[in-house]
């Protein structure tokens, strides 16, 4: 059983599948040429199919999310509302398209007039800083989207819950859009706990923000697809370049602190990867070295590695990199102790090798959002704001199938997601890459930290 399904039966209450509501919706949607969604409206969950087996056995009922999207009746009155839009953590493409989605439905639906734009995420709502927040309306968004970043800025670490609340209540907002991670998510959770305990009238919801793909039951997060796609970019140069030189490799670090989705769908989408390494995974020096041998030994000439950054922390002698503002545990850094390792391995051996190292990590978190990201940003921000003005607080907008749904925070940090060592996608992986044959059979035991139910 996986550690995600004991939570949920320890605490079904705890991790229920409803969002919290702020009251009775009166007010008719001011919302023109929409189908309304139906109130009481869900979506069965469809992914993880074994844990979804295993729940709807043991709880008696087939899980499900509420349906997201606009109602024909209102909790807020539009014409009071005041919005807050903050973006924390890390930077991801696609926050601009947030942002920019954000106050083009609130203005254009709503007819909101009032929308702050807080800088540098919570601490934009701590006093002592003094950041002064941005007023934010479709004129100052228009072109955000073309850049990378985030106009509002960022920043990591958690803030005093009870003087966000006291700042919300002085701005007079009764909205607040977090825009983040699993840490940030955290903290508008219990932003939004500490508001119901107050019996305040503040819509709370998140919209899923991580580059490593790492939230539960949100679906595929927004700015994963364009880093994937930046990474195999730099995947093909490190490839030519490993094939510039006798006994090549083209080693590239990813992000991906606990979970390798990127550098594992960054392998598929180019698979010239010879070897990926992800956190998931265990492997050994010994076994890696062995099986680049046996790839030269072949008649190869040349190699590419893929590591994600959270790969191969425990080979890795010293003390711990400690932990950052958030909290997250800094991971040492796998890329150029791999270098420094094949370097002098095959130097000692006597075998001629030549390494050539990328870390992108900086580069590809901070490029505009492409293609079906855009649109995956746009049609996030549009059920978000159509969730808060319905009075939905303390939840996170996700997709299931092809819907958009309403997550309990909760639910969605209760751990992070992990790439599956008997999945499709860790099995593709194999394929792609061939590295179980170069490994012999010694290659890597798959770790404790797996979801398998």
């Amino acid at each position: 059983m996986s550690s995600t399904l004991e939570k949920i039966l320890a605490n079904p209450e705890e991790y229920s599948q409803d969002v919290p509501r702020l009251g009775e919706c009166k007010i008719p949607s001011p919302v023109r040429h929409h189908e309304f969604v139906d109130e009481g409206e869900r979506i069965l969950i469809t992914e993880n199919g074994s844990l979804l087996k295993y729940l709807t056995e043991k709880l008696g009922r087939e899980p499900s999310f509420e349906r997201a999207g606009p109602h024909a009746k209102i909790y807020h009155d539009p014409s009071w509302t005041r919005v807050g839009i903050l973006t924390a953590g890390g930077l991801c493409p696609g926050l601009n398209n947030v942002i920019k989605g954000l106050v083009e439905i609130l203005t254009f639906d709503y007819g909101i007039k009032t929308i702050f734009g807080i800088r540098f995420g919570f601490a934009g709502l701590i006093p002592k800083f003094g950041y002064e927040p941005l007023m934010l309306n479709p004129e100052e968004v228009d072109l955000i989207h073309e850049l990378g970043g985030t106009v509002l800025g960022s920043s990591r670490g958690q803030q005093p819950t009870d003087e966000i609340v006291d700042t919300l209540v002085r701005m007079n907002i009764n909205v607040l859009f977090v825009i983040g991670g699993d840490g940030s998510l955290r903290c508008a959770r219990d932003v939004a706990e500490e508001c119901l305990k107050r019996g305040l009238k503040i819509s709370v919801v998140g919209v899923p923000k991580t580059i490593d793909n790492d939230l539960m039951f949100v679906g595929r997060s927004f700015g994963f697809e364009t880093a994937v796609a930046e990474a195999t970019a730099v995947i093909r140069n490190a490839h030519m370049e490993a094939k510039g030189t006798f006994n090549g490799v083209g080693l590239v670090k990813l992000m991906g602190r606990d979970s390798g989705f990127i550098t594992a769908y960054a392998t598929i989408a180019n698979p010239v990867v010879n070897f990926c390494l992800i956190p998931e995974i265990d492997f050994t020096l010994e076994g890696l070295m062995a099986a680049l041998e046996h790839r030269f030994a072949s008649g190869k000439t040349h190699t590419v590695v893929v590591v994600a950054e959270g790969a191969g922390q425990r080979l890795i002698e010293g003390e711990s990199a400690g932990v950052d503002a958030s909290g997250n545990v800094l991971k040492k850094d796998i890329g150029e102790f791999l270098k420094r390792h094949i370097t002098n391995h095959f130097k000692a051996k006597g075998i001629i090798s030549s390494v050539k190292y990328f870390d992108p990590s900086y580069m590809i978190r901070s490029v505009p959002a492409k293609g079906t990201d855009a649109i995956r940003c746009y049609m996030l921000a549009r059920s978000a704001v159509h969730a808060a003005m319905a009075g939905r607080t303390n939840c996170v907008v996700g997709q299931t199938a092809e819907w958009n749904t309403l997550v309990p925070i909760r639910l969605a940090t209760i751990e992070r997601q992990k790439v599956h060592p008997k999945s499709d996608l860790w099995r593709s992986v194999m394929d792609a890459t061939g590295q179980e044959f170069y490994f012999k059979g010694g290659v890597s035991k798959v770790s404790d930290a797996t979801l398998a139910p």
